[in-house]
């Protein structure tokens, strides 16, 4: 199965805020205090915050295509855009999502292939993400494609302190399917 990437542009907002909602709703809604999730959601994927970050030059979004269906996206970060390490040697995998429907189709897995190769072309030494600690599927996906666990940091939803695992992909092992 081959997949599309297209980098999200501005034209795009309404788009991505939509599936940005959606696949985030769908895979966190259940595990969190409604209150707080609901406040996180809005503020976090409320249009003005997606359009400014769509407007940072550091940051690129990119919508994943099966055929003509529209089953995901990711978002990289480079320099100061990114979140924790904010290394020039280093890029931040901050979203990968895959629609429900989708799952189970090892699109992630295409996904991540693309977002070494888009760090590789931009001479990265390592990817880095975080992803949270009771998101254990997601955290045995990442080890079984090299990634490996670094640090830890805090990640709010709304009052709710989280933590996140922070892994990292040393780039030097990096090798297209």
């Amino acid at each position: 199965m081959k997949l599309r990437f297209q980098e999200c542009r501005f034209s795009d907002v309404e788009q991505l805020v939509e599936i940005s909602r959606k696949t985030f709703v769908d895979s966190f809604e259940k595990d969190n205090e409604p209150e707080d999730f609901k406040n996180y959601i809005d503020a976090a994927f409320e249009r003005n915050t997606i359009a400014s970050q769509l407007n940072n030059k550091k940051s690129f979004f990119y919508f994943v295509f099966k055929s003509e269906d529209l089953v995901g996206y990711f978002k990289l970060n480079t320099g100061d855009a990114q979140t924790d390490i904010k290394s020039e040697d280093a890029i931040e995998l901050e979203r990968i999502y895959v629609l429900d429907e989708f799952q189970g189709q090892q699109i992630g897995q295409q996904i991540l292939q693309e977002a070494f190769k888009l760090a590789s072309q931009q001479n990265k030494n390592y990817i880095w993400l975080g992803v949270w600690e009771k998101n254990r599927a997601a955290i045995r996906f990442y080890q079984k494609h090299g990634f490996s666990k670094f640090d830890t940091h805090p990640y709010y939803i709304g009052r709710d302190k989280q933590i996140d695992w922070l892994m990292r992909f040393d780039l030097s092992n990096f090798k297209t399917l």
